[in-house]
């Protein structure tokens, strides 16, 4: 029998990791960006083989990765966590640079910097892993990283299907039932309606009757039939 909430218990950070296809910047966000090596520094990253950012790695033999600082915000992460690069210019809206290959990594929000060229690509089911020696580095900014568990428990992220960690919606941040000193909930207080997205987890009040016809999700840009009534 596996647990899949055991996998939660595996400690890591939140990383964007980008890469170049032809003229067209691509990205993704990834929670498996791991040091496996000193020397040479080596880095190995997970990404699933309907990635966009995938096929691009495969391409040019490069990937460039940002470690995200903890107040980065859900916007950046759901532009490139939820969206595809193939229809979207995720670097439009954040800045960032050209590392001496010529391969994009974003600065805005990140506290280092790598430039890696693969050495070695696996096979590991759903997903490629890709071993890379590491060509440059550069710390871009002070401050603590975003972990995966604080992205989940105290954003309220969500893990995208493509994920190397999706377990099946399995969310460490999950509604839970309250604690056992809460106050309890007032006899016959009336309840809140609200609009939840199931792809990012936001929720959205103020429209009792339903979303507008035209709308998307702020964070990870869902249409509205993507969201799903709550009471709050």
């Amino acid at each position: 029998m596996i647990d899949r909430k055991a996998f939660r218990r595996l400690s890591s950070g939140l990383y964007l990791i980008t890469s170049r296809a032809g003229e067209r910047k691509v990205g993704c966000v990834v929670n498996t960006l791991v040091q496996v090596a000193s020397e040479p520094a080596t880095l190995a990253v997970a990404l699933n083989k309907e990635n966009c950012t995938a096929d691009a790695i495969r391409e040019t033999g490069r990937f460039a990765a940002t470690v995200l600082a903890q107040d980065t915000p859900m916007e950046l992460i759901g532009t490139f966590g939820f969206h595809s690069s193939t229809d979207t210019d995720k670097f439009a809206a954040c800045a960032h640079d050209l590392d001496g290959a010529e391969i994009p990594y974003v600065t805005e929000h990140g506290l280092a910097r790598f430039s890696a060229r693969v050495t070695e690509t696996i096979d590991v089911g759903t997903h490629y892993l890709f071993v890379a020696v590491v060509e440059e580095a550069d710390v871009l900014a002070a401050g603590e990283p975003l972990t995966y568990a604080y992205y989940h428990a105290v954003k309220g992220g969500k893990t995208p299907p493509k994920a190397a960690t999706f377990n099946g919606g399995d969310d460490a941040g999950a509604p839970t039932a309250a604690p056992a000193d809460a106050a309890p909930a007032t006899e016959g207080a009336p309840k809140r309606v609200a609009w939840r997205c199931t792809i990012c987890g936001c929720i959205e009040e103020g429209y009792p009757d339903g979303l507008p016809a035209d709308y998307a999700c702020p964070i990870c840009g869902a249409p509205r039939d993507m969201f799903e009534r709550v009471e709050i």
